[in-house]
């Protein structure tokens, strides 16, 4: 598809060709979105780009049930954004040390900070 774009200050048109991508492509990518759209699961996930924590601590500070953070901790573990190792007996949750899930903090942060600058 070829767009025209008009810059108001010269007053010239360039034409440029637009492809868009496989629907394969956009389908992994509203996938790996689709995953933070919950808003419990986006601050569980927040909160685990910034530190390492146990269900119960988790669920403290989300103020949520123990079994409703297991249930997205599940989630977000499936989609590959979180890790989690055992201590003892309490298994220990973090973010992933992988592309998508960096990408996927800074976009939250970003985001919040444009949406919400008093509150990062």
């Amino acid at each position: 598809m070829a767009i025209k774009k008009e810059h108001n200050h010269h007053h010239i048109e360039e034409t440029y060709s637009v492809h868009a991508p496989r629907i394969e492509t956009i389908e992994a990518v509203a996938e790996a979105m689709k995953q933070l759209g919950d808003t419990s699961r986006l601050r569980i996930f927040w909160l685990l780009c910034h530190t390492e924590a146990c269900v119960v601590e988790i669920a403290n500070s989300v103020d949520m049930s123990s079994p409703a953070v297991s249930h997205h901790l599940r989630v977000l573990k499936a989609a590959g954004l979180i890790t989690s190792n055992r201590n003892g007996k309490e298994m220990y949750y973090k973010a992933s040390d992988t592309e998508i899930a960096d990408a996927m903090h800074h976009t939250i942060e970003k985001i919040a900070r444009i949406t919400c600058p008093d509150d990062l």
